[in-house]
């Protein structure tokens, strides 16, 4: 066994550690920070069914991003609906035999990894020659653009610059699932790509990223505009009237 091997077999359980840990973590963190009172964001729902179907569309169709700007929404939408095609192809790697819905986005995913880019591109654009967005962008926002941009890219060039040994890249991925560790393939593109998927994974718990499950949790979406029905006690001051004499 190579030390390139055991070098990205270590990185991967690490990164993976790293994010299902730091995402448990953030998401407890979120579950247990107290909502003492309804702000949800009008006009609201008054009822959880109606909480549920805006959440569903702000989720899937970035609602309040569409009413805010189109353009920024349509980059924003392509890149969030093309990472989930790249995302479903790439389950091809860890899967024995290859599902066939995942068979089925094949040629879709492949595309969309351009989309992706293009999407990227251009929401880094934005924080560039946007004078009120270029004022607010921190280091860390274009890092993480940088990096998604790098690690679209060279997954393209594997595919239509220096072709890599997918056969032994899925072998090294599978063997890394099924602890039963394969060489990694040493073709530098593919090791390079590999080092930046595993920093996004290492970053993500603590970076802006984590809008993903952090918009379950905001309480000007998730919550019921029923205030003038039903009066709102948080937890903890729920038990403070219990302990009042």
């Amino acid at each position: 066994m190579t030390a390139a091997t055991i070098f990205f077999a270590m990185l991967f359980y690490a990164a993976a550690a790293v994010l299902i840990g730091g995402l448990a973590y953030q998401i407890y963190d979120y579950a247990r920070t107290p909502a003492p009172l309804r702000i949800p964001t009008t006009p609201a729902p008054p009822h959880a069914r109606g909480v549920v179907l805006r959440m569903a569309r702000e989720v899937v169709l970035f609602e309040s991003l569409f009413k805010s700007s189109k353009w920024i929404w349509g980059l924003g939408w392509l890149f969030h609906v093309a990472l989930a095609l790249v995302l479903l192809r790439h389950l091809r790697y860890v899967t024995e035999p290859v599902w066939a819905a995942v068979a089925l986005v094949q040629p879709f995913g492949l595309y969309a990894g351009f989309a992706m880019v293009a999407a990227l591109a251009g929401l880094w654009a934005r924080r560039i020659f946007v004078e009120r967005i270029r004022y607010i962008s921190t280091p860390s926002d274009h890092l993480m653009l940088v990096l998604l941009i790098a690690i679209g890219a060279t997954g393209l060039a594997m595919k239509y610059v220096a072709h890599t040994d997918i056969v032994a890249a899925k072998a090294f991925m599978l063997g890394l699932l099924y602890f039963d560790w394969q060489p990694v393939p040493t073709d530098p593109l593919l090791l390079v790509h590999l080092v930046l998927v595993a920093a996004l994974m290492a970053i993500f718990p603590a970076s802006k990223l984590l809008h993903a499950p952090g918009i379950f949790f905001s309480p000007t979406r998730n919550q019921a505009d029923d205030a003038r029905d039903k009066r709102h006690v948080a937890p903890w001051a729920a038990q403070l009237e219990k302990a009042k004499p």
